[in-house]
Parts: C-alpha cells; sequence; structure tokens
C-alpha cells in the first residue's frame, strides 16, 4: 500500500486535530487508499519543534518550515499557522511539487487566497482546505437531501455561528484579535464557516449588506507563544494592547439562485459555546442542523400527512455519507476528531487517485471574497456584489 509521507507546519491545536486524523484515518476508513506517514513537524524553536515531534507523534521536529518543503521524502504539507504565514508556506510548497493542506481561512484576504490558488494550479498539485464541518455526515446528508429535490427549490438559509470564549474582556490578546495577523476577527476566524456551508448548500452567493462591531477594544497581552484560547483563560494585571478586529458580524445574504439568507458570527454570546447552525426552507421542505448535536439532522416535507407534520429528527450513522467508515450504529457519537478523519481520508484520496478534492483552495478563495465583501459593505453600509 502506498505511504505519503505528511510534513507539518505549526504544532498547536489545529496540529493536534490533524495528527489524530492522519493516525485514526486508516483505521476509519479501510483499506486507506495510502497510508499518511507523520514524518516532520516544524515549529518556531527546537524545543518546541521536539516537543510537538513527541506529542503528535512525528517522527522527527525541526525548527525551520524551509526545511520541511525542501525535504524530498515529503509528499504532504500540511499547513496549521496563523492566517498571515499561509501565502508564503503554501506557494513555497506547490513550487516544490508538494501536495497541500491548508487551515482555514485560506488567507487574510481574497487577494492572498489568490496567489495560493494560482501556485497550486500552475503547479497541478493536490490541494485542500480545511473547512472540515462540511463532512459532518448530517450536513452531507442534508446536502443530499436537497440534490435530490426533496425540500424543493430553496428560499431561505439562516446561518450562525455562536461563541463566548473571548467575551470575556480579561480573555488574552490571541493572534486572533490583530489585523496583521488574522486579517479579520469573527469574520474570517468563524463566520466563513458559514459561508462554505451556505455555499456548499445552497449556492454561490451574489451580493451582501453586512455590519460588525467591536465590543472589547483592548485585551492583556499574553507572555506565551502558544496561543491561549478559550473563556477558562484569563488575565490581570498585565500590559494590554489594542484590538484591531470585529467582534460581530450580521449580514444579509443574496444567492445566484434566487435565494436568500442571513448569516450571523460572535465570539462574544456567553453561554453558547460551539453553535453552528443553518435553517433552510425549501418549497417543500426545510432542513435545520446544530453542530452542538451534530449526530443530528432535522427535516420536514411538506408532502407528510396533515397529523404528522412537523420536523422529525434523522440520527446518522452506517446508511448515511461516510457511516461505512464510522459507528456501527446511528447516534453513537460524531466528534470534532471524526470530522477531521474524514477531511483526510477525502484528501489523501484525492492525491491518489489525481483529482483535486472539496473543498480545496478555489473554494477558500471563494470564501474569502465573500468574506472581503462583507468587511467592505460593513464599511460603506450599503449592499456589495459579489465578484470572483
Amino acid at each position: 500500500m502506498q505511504r505519503l509521507n505528511v510534513g507539518m507546519i505549526g504544532g498547536g491545536f489545529m496540529g493536534k486535530a490533524h495528527a489524530l486524523a492522519y493516525a485514526a484515518m486508516p483505521m476509519f476508513f479501510w483499506p486507506a487508499r495510502a497510508i499518511p506517514v507523520r514524518h516532520t513537524i516544524a515549529d518556531v524553536s527546537d524545543e518546541l519543534a521536539s516537543d510537538a515531534a513527541a506529542r503528535l507523534g512525528f517522527a522527527r521536529g525541526v525548527a525551520d518550515w524551509r526545511a520541511v518543503i525542501d525535504d524530498p521524502d515529503i509528499h504532504i504539507i500540511d499547513i496549521v499557522t496563523p492566517n498571515n504565514s499561509h501565502p508564503e508556506i503554501a506557494i513555497a510548497a506547490a513550487q516544490a511539487g508538494k501536495h497541500v493542506i491548508c487551515e482555514k481561512p485560506l488567507a487574510r484576504t481574497a487577494a492572498e487566497a489568490k496567489t495560493m490558488l494560482d501556485a497550486v494550479e500552475a503547479a497541478g498539485v493536490t490541494h485542500m482546505v480545511a473547512f472540515n464541518y462540511r463532512h459532518t455526515p448530517a450536513v452531507a446528508l442534508a446536502q443530499k437531501i436537497i440534490a435530490e429535490g426533496r425540500i424543493g427549490t430553496i428560499r431561505n438559509f439562516r446561518g450562525t455561528y455562536l461563541q463566548d470564549w473571548s467575551a470575556d474582556p480579561n480573555s488574552p490578546l490571541s493572534w486572533r484579535f490583530q489585523k496583521k495577523i488574522a486579517g479579520s476577527g469573527a469574520v474570517g476566524d468563524i463566520a466563513t464557516h458559514v459561508i462554505d456551508m451556505a455555499r456548499y448548500l445552497v449556492g454561490e452567493i451574489a451580493a451582501v449588506n453586512a455590519l460588525t462591531r467591536t465590543y472589547v477594544t483592548e485585551r492583556p497581552v499574553q507572555n506565551s507563544a502558544t496561543d491561549k484560547l478559550g473563556a477558562a483563560t484569563r488575565l490581570s494585571g498585565v500590559p494590554t494592547a489594542p484590538v484591531d478586529v470585529d467582534d460581530e458580524v450580521m449580514t444579509l445574504l443574496r444567492f445566484e439562485n434566487g435565494a436568500v439568507g442571513s448569516l450571523e458570527a460572535t465570539r462574544n454570546a456567553f453561554g453558547r459555546n460551539n453553535y453552528l447552525t443553518f435553517e433552510i426552507h425549501g418549497s417543500t421542505g426545510s432542513i435545520l442542523f446544530n453542530y452542538e448535536r451534530r449526530d443530528e439532522l432535522q427535516v420536514m416535507f411538506a408532502d407528510d400527512p396533515a397529523d404528522q407534520r412537523g420536523f422529525r429528527t434523522i440520527y446518522t450513522g452506517p446508511a448515511h455519507p461516510y457511516g461505512e467508515g464510522l459507528w456501527p450504529i446511528p447516534a453513537l457519537g460524531i466528534g470534532y476528531g471524526e470530522t477531521k478523519i474524514i477531511e483526510c481520508h477525502l484528501f489523501i484520496s484525492a492525491i491518489v487517485e489525481g483529482r483535486q478534492p472539496s473543498p480545496n483552495f478555489r473554494d477558500g478563495y471563494i470564501n474569502e471574497v465573500v468574506a472581503d465583501a462583507i468587511l467592505h459593505s460593513a464599511e460603506q453600509s450599503g449592499w456589495v456584489d459579489i465578484t470572483v
């Protein structure tokens, strides 16, 4: 069986999620199309790289990401670093002939994302952007139901992504609050997941009309290289620095196919942990999903008998998308890790088959075009058309 050596850039939380997927994917989707091998990981120092290699199961760790790309034994470059470093690493990887998977958002801006897309297309390598939530079996089932026409013509999409990890003003100044690194706040960090869901399920977005808000204008400066993300982490009695990105975004959506919709995303909603939801209404039915209950998809079909009309709950399992590789009975439990395992399976399969997976860098670029338009709309207080 073919073995594909993986070079990972970055050893934080997302590195852990991706490393887990490389280890577990062949166990879930056997026989695997190829075996991903955790070959080399790069972090910002020799000490951190060695620690990351030990924690995440890589054969070696290095402090220079260029050494990973230059290694002729490595086939895949996995980018799990802050947003500002994505373009340089991805372009270098493509030029070296490596297949590339990059965490979302693809870049800080659409212009940066376009340089990455151009590079991978020119090199002819396989590329993927890690919008893993669309691989949740219930979400893939929703897409299947829509594609089969079971809810008719889509009329309305309502999407939210609400979290509370930054609602406390004493939570530390993560790089996610700094425009020069992140590009934007809630828009790039979590709203892009909803944009990806909307495009995956409904179709291309034609125009947006948005507003954004920043509620916490300065935060305590952390004294660690490790990104402190989470409402449980609080700092006091330390210097503060400005926040220059958005905390919340709300936008209306117009789709190319005539559907309308709305999107709301915030990291300042006390009581919401990872509340990623969508509700889709069609001419013959509706679909409802809440990621915090990710084994469940709620559906309603207009042709149900009058005494049985209303939402019913489908618990995903072996009969549903990706079910053959997961757990043997419905509702046994799908977690974040499983979505990354599915993502790994799709990426590795695409490499072996010589095709592009979904979502790829083109999707990542289009999502950034929409995100830029949302920010532009909020600045000028009006509708902005999407031009790709």
